[in-house]
């Protein structure tokens, strides 16, 4: 570390996390996902892939289950499947990120894995006159890069790339969340989520006590820089959409596929503030991608942006990132968790001194302008057993599988673990046909620890893939075109199956 604060702060951070390994996560600890040693997880960041080994940094509050500073926990990788936490590399040990280091990304080339990242800083405010959305907050974008070649652990000392003050003018102190990418030519480029102020009415209150009397109006939106060094960045593009769409636009990304020969591009982006309609029965905050016709750096008239599709419909997914395997597969992880959510939580770790994990590693590719979504396909390599059937199955015990159901044909209904109830619901009075996730017991004390129900039109379903940890459970219909991801809780493990006329595959995990 370049300075006594750095040096003391890791030496509380590897005490902590010494301390949490002596304890381990208790019953509900994940076998094959992300989870911090101890205290918060939240983003996944600087998603990359270097010399064969994958490398997750994440969002991590090692001394508060609740949350509080964050630092970078770091964890490696050969298979997706298998994690090893590997410690904490970054730390908010400069005047620029003292509040925590936030979310970002990285590239790894020669010989280097190369950071971008939001320093955050809450000024002292004395006088009370700040409000932290326009005063009170710096958000500038810093530069780092492994000084121990590819294995991502130390890092330079930190560069400030953009200040606050070069950010435009007419946004709040809300600028954060960098996603950097290289072109064909080259040039790099870099998206940052953002929150502009606009003079008008309010129009969701809901918002306005967690985010200020700003959210009311204020609109999300994406800038766009580019860079010959991914040191010296100017400003490409604005891109927004010609309706307000929520207050705060984090964790941008961009994303080019193959679809049939064709190139496919979509924009991804958690936008907050969304309500009403369908909105209103979805998480507190969404997320999830726009086809994006156009170039995004070209300026507001050389883009357009499709329908907004939510990458995963069920309670607990958040601020993915994607990122460019060696192979070439893009391979999306996200957050399963949900910020700002008082109905429902996660007491059963809470108790044991960490909370939330990240997803299982997805496969991403193109079709029909929707993103298709399947697990990471090592997970195949960790089969143990098998049990097949024909229109229904029951098995007892397992904590991990991997279940897939395929030819369905009409009728659809799963139970996971005795309180999860999966359904295809035909259409009835003024409700759509529509894949349901409920659970069937709603208090804090059950299986869900207070989630309810989730669900998203569907005119039928073809096939259905149910992969399940220890306290997780993913759920993707029609090839994945739609996911459903869930925290669970239970006392007693077993997949129930039942679909006529389907074929029923269902793996047990060895890892």
């Amino acid at each position: 570390m370049s300075n006594a604060l750095g040096r003391d702060l890791a030496k509380l951070v590897a005490a902590v996390d010494a301390a949490a390994s002596e304890c381990g996560h208790g019953a509900y600890g994940q076998r094959f996902h992300i989870m911090p040693p101890a205290g918060w997880l939240n983003d996944p960041n600087g998603l990359c892939q270097a010399g064969g080994v994958f490398h997750a940094y994440f969002q991590y509050a090692p001394f508060d289950v609740e949350g509080g500073v964050k630092v970078w926990g770091h964890a490696t990788s050969r298979d997706l499947m298998t994690w090893d936490y590997v410690g904490a590399p970054l730390l908010p040990d400069e005047p620029f990120d003292c509040h925590g280091v936030y979310s970002g990304s990285a590239l790894a080339e020669d010989g280097h894995i190369r950071v971008l990242y939001t320093g955050n800083v809450k000024l002292s405010d004395a006088d009370g006159t700040y409000d932290y959305v326009n005063t009170g907050r710096r958000a500038d974008t810093v530069y780092v890069e492994s000084v121990d070649g590819l294995a991502g652990r130390e890092f330079s000392q930190k560069r400030v790339v953009l200040t606050s003050e070069d950010y435009p003018e007419d946004l709040t102190c809300h600028v954060r969340d960098p996603k950097v990418w290289r072109d064909a030519d080259g040039r790099y480029h870099m998206v940052l989520g953002a929150r502009r102020r606009v003079d008008g009415p309010h129009v969701d209150s809901r918002f306005c006590a967690m985010h200020g009397e700003g959210a009311g109006r204020d609109v999300g939106e994406i800038l766009v820089y580019g860079s010959a060094d991914m040191l010296s960045w100017e400003l490409e593009s604005r891109v927004f959409t010609p309706e307000r769409f929520g207050f705060m636009w984090e964790c941008p990304g961009y994303i080019e596929l193959d679809a049939n020969g064709d190139t496919a591009a979509f924009l991804s982006f958690s936008p907050q503030g969304l309500e009403g309609g369908r909105w209103d029965r979805g998480n507190v905050y969404a997320a999830g991608y726009m086809p994006v016709s156009g170039d995004i750096t070209g300026g507001k008239d050389a883009y357009e942006l499709g329908e907004f599709r939510l990458w995963d419909a069920g309670f607990d997914f958040y601020a993915p990132q994607e990122f460019t395997a060696e192979d070439g597969r893009h391979i999306l992880i996200g957050w399963m968790g949900m910020p700002d959510e008082p109905t429902y939580g996660n007491a059963p770790t809470v108790v044991c001194g960490w909370q939330h994990c990240m997803t299982v590693p997805r496969e991403l590719t193109a079709g029909g302008g929707v993103v298709l979504q399947r697990p990471a396909r090592e997970i195949e390599h960790h089969y143990a057993s098998v049990r097949v059937g024909e229109g229904s199955l029951e098995v007892a015990g397992d904590t991990c599988f991997d279940v897939v159901v395929d030819g369905v044909d009409g009728a659809f209904t799963a139970t996971v673990d005795g309180e999860l109830k999966l359904a295809f619901v035909p259409a009835e009075g003024e409700l759509p046909a529509r894949f349901e996730m409920r659970f069937t017991d709603e208090s804090r004390t059950s299986a869900g620890c207070g989630r309810a129900v989730r669900w998203e039109p569907v005119d039928e379903v073809r096939n259905v893939r149910i992969v399940g940890d220890v306290s997780s459970v993913e759920v993707f219909v029609n090839d994945g075109a739609l996911v459903f991801s869930t925290r669970i809780y239970p006392e007693a493990y077993g997949v129930t199956v039942d679909a006529p006329g389907a074929n029923v595959t269902y793996h047990t995990l060895n890892i």
